[in-house]
């Protein structure tokens, strides 16, 4: 690896992994280098899709390939823990899509190899690194709104989706909760930390995962948090952060804004923009490669130990709403 590039691979070649490539050639220094896929087929036809340079039959070939310097991991959520221990143990960098792994315990593992190998690893919980949202956060750590008292936000596709698709297959992680939960939640945690007690129900598929679930989040000295997150009802999939001297109003589709407008008490509301190419990923790979260029095995935007509360507040959701896998 020079100082100028990093050298990406990509393992799991399906829809994410398409816009997450697209983004890439976005990023100064960032190099298209492989693809790993179970199917060779699928590998090559990815590649040349998308202008990588090699294409690699298996996730192991993709794991060995010495000119890879970091890999995304964007299988299905069951497939994550795998597929990122294999590239750990490898000696790659590794970016993992959110979820990182279905529960805390398996993410545990995951860092402690990666502190035992000394490489980079992060979850790829882009809505942290969005410019928009760094600029909010600017602004609440600011004072802007006072004291935040409340958030809001939610996230449901309409369906219906059959039997058979991943959001409904618990055996791949499926349900609202992992697949869409994990934004309102994280919002709400970027805000305002761990919370001091959670409150959660849902409505269950036949299959076993969740269709459509809400939580309540409570924080002392009296901060609330009211998400929702569905696969059977298009939601607007906006969000609100109130404070006692004004809110922040995020837009549809607020885990990836490009604009956001900041009302203050007794003043007219300021809306401030955020224009963008491509699909918004282009934005923790950055971060990911100022990571490895600087020797740093973790980032300070989306730390282990922040992965670490969000994943242990999603086991305590599925264990209240009886979600298993």
């Amino acid at each position: 690896m020079t100082e100028q590039k990093v050298r990406w691979g990509i393992v799991g070649p399906g829809g994410i992994a398409a816009q997450f490539a697209k983004d890439l050639p976005l990023v100064a220094g960032a190099e298209l280098a492989a693809v790993g896929s179970r199917s060779r087929e699928t590998a090559v036809a990815f590649a040349e899709r998308n202008g990588f340079a090699r294409a690699h039959g298996s996730y192991a070939d993709l794991a060995a390939d010495p000119d890879v310097d970091v890999v995304y991991i964007a299988t299905p959520h069951a497939q994550h823990f795998d597929a990122a221990l294999l590239c750990i143990e490898a000696g790659k960098a590794v970016l993992v899509e959110k979820p990182i792994t279905l529960d805390l315990a398996s993410a545990a593992r995951l860092v402690q190899a990666a502190h035992a190998h000394d490489v980079f690893l992060m979850e790829a919980m882009w809505m942290r690194f969005n410019p928009a949202v760094r600029k909010i956060h600017e602004l609440v750590e600011e004072g802007a709104i006072g004291w935040v008292s409340a958030i809001h936000a939610d996230f449901g596709l309409a369906g219906p989706f059959p039997p058979e698709h991943r959001l409904r297959n618990p055996a791949l992680g499926g349900g609202a909760l992992l697949d869409l939960g994990v934004y309102p939640i994280n919002l709400a945690h970027l805000f305002l930390g761990s919370p001091a007690a959670v409150r959660s129900w849902a409505h269950l598929t036949p299959e076993g995962v969740d269709e459509n679930t809400g939580v309540l989040l409570g924080w002392q000295p009296g901060a609330v948090a009211a998400l929702t997150c569905s696969i059977n009802g298009e939601s607007r999939t906006a969000a609100s952060i109130t404070g006692t001297e004004g809110r922040i109003d995020l837009p549809p589709n607020f885990f990836v804004p490009r604009e956001f407008t900041l009302t203050r008490s007794g003043k007219a509301p300021e809306t401030y923009h955020f224009p963008f190419e491509g699909n918004g990923y282009q934005f923790e790979a950055a971060e990911v490669q100022r990571c490895i260029l600087a020797g740093e095995l973790e980032s300070p935007l989306m730390p282990h130990a922040t992965t670490f509360e969000i994943m242990g507040l999603l086991d305590t959701i599925r264990e209240e709403i009886g979600v298993t896998y």
